[in-house]
C-alpha cells in the first residue's frame, strides 16, 4: 500500500485519527488512533426510533449509564448505546419494566452475570401470558353468553320499545354461573 493511499485511507476512516508522528525525507510515518463515535441524545433518539425525552429518562432510571457531556453541556452517548436502547424496547416489548431492565443493566454494568435473573424474569412473564389467555378465554366465553341472551332479548321486544341490554348485565346472564364482578382482568 503507498504512502498516498494509505494517507486517504486513514483520512476517509470516522472512527480514525491520523497523527504524523516524525517526518522523514520521502517517508512520513503515520499512527492510528481509534475515536469511538459519540452521539448526542437527539442522535441516539433517531437512531432507534424513540424521543429524546426517553433517552433521558433511560439515563435518569439507569438503563443507560450515565453520559459524558460536552463543556457546552450536551449529553454524548458512545455508540454502543444505540444497541442498549434497541435491546431495551425489544425487552419492553415482551413484558419486562423499565425498573427490571434498570436491574439487570446495572448488574451486568457492574461486572455481574444477572441471567439467571433475566431467565426467572422472563418464565414469569410467561407464565403471566398464560394467565391472561385464559382470563381471555373465559371473557370470550362470557361475552357469547351476553351476546346470546341479547338476541334472544331483542327477538322478543317490540319494534321500537327498549330491550335494555346494558342493565340486564347488572343481572345474570342466562346460562352463566359467573358472577356478575368477576368480569375484570386479575393481577399477576
Amino acid at each position: 500500500m503507498s504512502v498516498v493511499s494509505h494517507k486517504r485511507d486513514c483520512a476517509a476512516s470516522e472512527r480514525t485519527k491520523s497523527l504524523t508522528l516524525e517526518r522523514i525525507r520521502g517517508l512520513i510515518l503515520l499512527m492510528r488512533a481509534t475515536i469511538e463515535k459519540t452521539l448526542h441524545s437527539g442522535g441516539l433518539a433517531k437512531a432507534t426510533g424513540v424521543s429524546p425525552d426517553t433517552i433521558r429518562h433511560y439515563e435518569k432510571i439507569g438503563v443507560l449509564p450515565s453520559a459524558s457531556r460536552t463543556e457546552s453541556g450536551y449529553r454524548l452517548y458512545p455508540e454502543s448505546a444505540v444497541e442498549r436502547v434497541l435491546v431495551v424496547q425489544r425487552a419492553l416489548r415482551i413484558g419486562f419494566t423499565l425498573a427490571e431492565l434498570a436491574e439487570v443493566l446495572k448488574a451486568r454494568d457492574a461486572g455481574g452475570a444477572p441471567c439467571q435473573r433475566v431467565y426467572k424474569l422472563a418464565k414469569d412473564k410467561l407464565k403471566g401470558i398464560r394467565g391472561d389467555i385464559e382470563a381471555l378465554k373465559r371473557t370470550e366465553r362470557y361475552l357469547k353468553q351476553v351476546l346470546s341472551d341479547w338476541e334472544d332479548r331483542i327477538r322478543r321486544a317490540s319494534p321500537g320499545t327498549k330491550a335494555n341490554l346494558l342493565h340486564s348485565l347488572t343481572g345474570p346472564i342466562r346460562g352463566s354461573s359467573r358472577k356478575t364482578n368477576q368480569f375484570r382482568r386479575r393481577k399477576t
